[in-house]
C-alpha cells in the first residue's frame, strides 16, 4: 500500500484522561488501515480508549475533507500515535496519618490520515 506523503493531515487530541499505554493497544489495530475499516474496528473494540481515538479519527478526516480537499473514501491513517501528557498527581490517605500517591496519567492523541496512492 502506497500513501502520499504530500497530502498529510493530521488531528491532536491534548490531555486526554487515560493512561498512552492502554491508548496505543488501540491505535496498533487501525495503523495503516482505510478510514472505513478503521471506523469498523474502533466501532466494536471493547475498550474505553476507542471513544477518544474515534473522536480524533473523525477530526482527522474532517479536515482532510474541508482544508486539503480530500476524498474520505481513499483516506488511510498513516499514522497513529499517542505520547504521554503530565500526570495529575493525587493523594490517598492510608493508615496512621500517612498519604500515598496516585498519578493520574493523561495523553496527548495524535492521528495523521493520507490519500491512497491509485497505481
Amino acid at each position: 500500500m502506497a500513501v502520499k506523503n504530500t497530502e498529510e493531515v493530521k488531528a491532536i487530541a491534548r490531555y486526554i484522561r487515560i493512561s498512552p499505554f492502554k491508548v496505543r493497544r488501540v491505535l496498533d489495530q487501525i495503523r495503516g488501515r482505510s478510514y472505513r475499516e478503521a471506523l469498523i474496528i474502533l466501532e466494536f473494540m471493547p475498550y474505553r480508549a476507542c471513544e477518544p481515538v474515534l473522536n480524533v479519527l473523525r477530526s482527522a478526516v474532517a479536515n482532510a475533507e474541508h482544508n486539503a480537499n480530500l476524498d474520505p473514501a481513499k483516506l488511510v491513517v498513516s499514522q497513529a500515535f499517542a505520547d504521554q501528557g503530565p500526570a495529575l498527581k493525587r493523594f490517598r490517605p492510608r493508615a496512621q496519618g500517612r498519604a500515598y500517591k496516585i498519578r493520574k496519567p493523561t495523553c496527548h492523541i495524535t492521528v495523521a490520515v493520507a490519500e491512497l496512492n491509485d497505481k
